[in-house]
């Protein structure tokens, strides 16, 4: 017969079992900060979650993936970044530039992984790419260093182009100031004028559609920023409808009838991001993790827009392209 003391102990312990367990059943936190929206990035965070997966980690089951999104306010990134190391996540997953370096000033502790389009040694994100050193690694997809390729692939499918306009964000500062310097010297070593077309609003690419409308550029050079990314429909419908021949740095925009792209594929990029969240969540140190430098470009011809701007796409051209949307 159990005396009441032991029945109460033992009452207590079996109260006490559910909570111990739900505490052992914490499942980790990936935190990811974009300064875009999620709609805009569906490919991507698929193939995020696929790089979890591969690495044995499934959204929902044994990992939290908390999201950050700026809605297009890069302002936004230190704070969101901020909330992320306050939470202390288990690793922050920094999806562009200007979120990595968010995250860089938000924590030394925490790690981090990025997918970034330049150099991370220059941005001061990591000591080398081989040996990162400190909280920080992830994935280079180079698009910043392709910019004179594809301003000598829009030259060649826009014959004789001269005169190229170039829109950035001015709100994404570290990416407009690589665009500006990146085109500059490519169009410097190849003879083209560029003029420079500010938007950070859907109002404002109105009203850069409106001005090349009136001064009739040659050819648009749109610099890589995940606000355009998130405003592709709208700045390929404009260019389209305003017959200006474009080029882009991710096939994303040739999808949705860009005529032009040439970039790294992001989506593999995003994939090997999830891949390095899942690795560090297993234990290795972001200072293990080379930087991983993308190795895959991709030439994508909208043959169907081509045709809508009158635009004969030179047959050597059309040899080296990887994919031809009809």
């Amino acid at each position: 017969m159990i005396r009441r003391r032991e029945f109460i102990t033992l009452l207590g312990g079996a109260a006490a079992w559910p909570l111990t367990a739900r505490a052992q059943q914490t499942l980790p936190v990936v935190g990811l900060l974009y300064p875009a929206s999620a709609d805009a990035i569906a490919d991507r965070l698929r193939a995020f979650r696929q790089g979890l997966k591969d690495t044995g980690y499934v959204s929902g089951e044994n990992v939290t993936i908390d999201y950050r999104w700026a809605e297009g306010q890069f302002d936004r990134l230190p704070a969101l970044a901020a909330d992320l190391a306050r939470r202390q996540v288990a690793v922050i997953a920094a999806g562009n530039t200007s979120s990595a370096l968010a995250a860089k000033a938000a924590t030394s502790s925490i790690p981090i992984v990025f997918s970034v389009n330049e150099d991370p040694v220059k941005l001061g994100l990591v000591a080398s790419l081989a040996r990162p050193g400190g909280n920080l690694t992830g994935i280079n997809f180079l698009n910043a260093e392709l910019v004179a390729k594809r301003l000598e692939l829009i030259r060649e499918l826009v014959s004789g182009a001269q005169r190229v306009a170039l829109l950035v964000n001015p709100t994404n500062a570290v990416a407009t100031e690589t665009a500006l310097r990146e085109v500059a010297a490519a169009a410097r070593r190849i003879g083209v004028q560029v003029q420079v077309i500010n938007a950070s609003t859907s109002r404002d690419i109105d009203a850069a559609f409106a001005t090349l409308a009136r001064e009739r550029p040659d050819a648009l050079f749109v610099a890589n920023d995940g606000f355009f990314n998130s405003r592709r429909v709208h700045i390929v419908n404009a260019a389209v409808r305003h017959a200006i021949p474009a080029t882009y740095g991710t096939r994303e925009f040739a999808e949705v009838g860009g005529l032009m792209s040439y970039g790294s594929n992001i989506p593999d990029a995003w994939r090997q991001l999830g891949t390095y969240a899942g690795r560090i969540l297993k234990g290795t140190r972001p200072e293990e993790l080379p930087v991983v430098q993308a190795s895959r470009f991709e030439l994508v011809i909208n043959a169907q827009t081509a045709r809508t701007l009158g635009i004969e796409i030179p047959p050597m051209l059309l040899a080296r392209a990887d994919e031809v949307i009809e």
